[in-house]
Formats: C-alpha cells, structure tokens, sequence
C-alpha cells in the first residue's frame, strides 16, 4: 500500500503494509538508520522520533498512524539551531558510551528545549525518563541538557 508520510520537512512515499511500524519504514525502507530498534516495546527510547513536535517511540505503531503527521528523526534535527546545539553538547559532555541509545536521547533532550529553554534538573530527568541507557551515561547526559540550555 502506498502511504505519504513527511519526514524530515520532505514529503516522501512509501509502499509498506499500513501495519508496519514506523521504525521499521524509517530504517529499511527510508534508510534513515539513526533510530534504533531496542526493546521493540517502546519501553526503552531507542526507536523515539517528534512527531508534530513531540516525541514518541516508533518500533511499535503502525506506520498508517503517522500519514499526514510531521516526523523528525534524529537526522533531522541536525538541519535545526536546537538540533545542532544538543548534537554539540552531547559530544562536548561525552554523553554517550556505546551509542546505541544516544539517537533516542538526543531527541528527547531537542523536544525538551523546544518547550523549555532552561529547565531545571527535574525537567530534564521527566523528560528522558522513559530513555534506558545501558551504559550508565545519564549522568553525562543531563550535563549535556546543562550545556545545551545555557546553564553550565
């Protein structure tokens, strides 16, 4: 079946069963590999992408669930002034160890100063409660959402 999803600010078309999962669309199809598959319960974060502005896991929902909805993913972001300044402060807090989750966490923390440009410690941990890191990076993570929001 042919669907029209918007992804990244570009209109694209793809021919999927509707029942696929967006990750899955994303990754094979779209060759947009920075989502991760994780727990593909969408308990882990791995797999978050915006959507309309917000974030939400997509290993699970089908993909005929975002047609006509804005989605951005983590390569996305790198095309904005927020994208870019979290991309930037992860690298200079060495916030991610192996990587495998830091594409989930990197949108997270760009939806969190879309909505807040300063928030306080018990924002950003709210904020990436649902993002397992199996490395224990978190702690370098929220010192990337302090340098990325100004307050380091």
């Amino acid at each position: 079946m042919s669907l029209k999803l918007r992804i990244n600010g570009e209109d694209r078309t793809v021919v999927s069963d509707p029942e696929t999962p967006l990750l899955y669309v994303l990754r094979d199809e779209l060759k947009l590999k920075g989502s991760k598959l994780g727990c593909g319960l969408e308990q882990c974060g791995a797999c978050a992408v915006l959507v309309d502005g917000k974030v939400e896991m997509s290993c699970v929902s089908p993909v005929a669930t975002f047609e006509g909805r804005d989605i951005v993913t983590v390569e996305g972001l790198a095309a904005t002034e927020t994208g870019q300044r979290v991309q930037a402060a992860f690298v200079e807090a060495n916030a991610a160890q192996c990587g495998y989750c830091t594409a989930g966490l990197v949108v997270a923390v760009s939806s969190l100063l879309s909505e807040n440009e300063t928030p306080d410690r018990a924002a950003a941990k709210a904020a990436l409660d649902p993002h397992l890191c199996r490395c224990g990076a978190h702690p370098r993570v929220l010192r990337a959402v302090e340098i990325a929001s100004g307050q380091a």
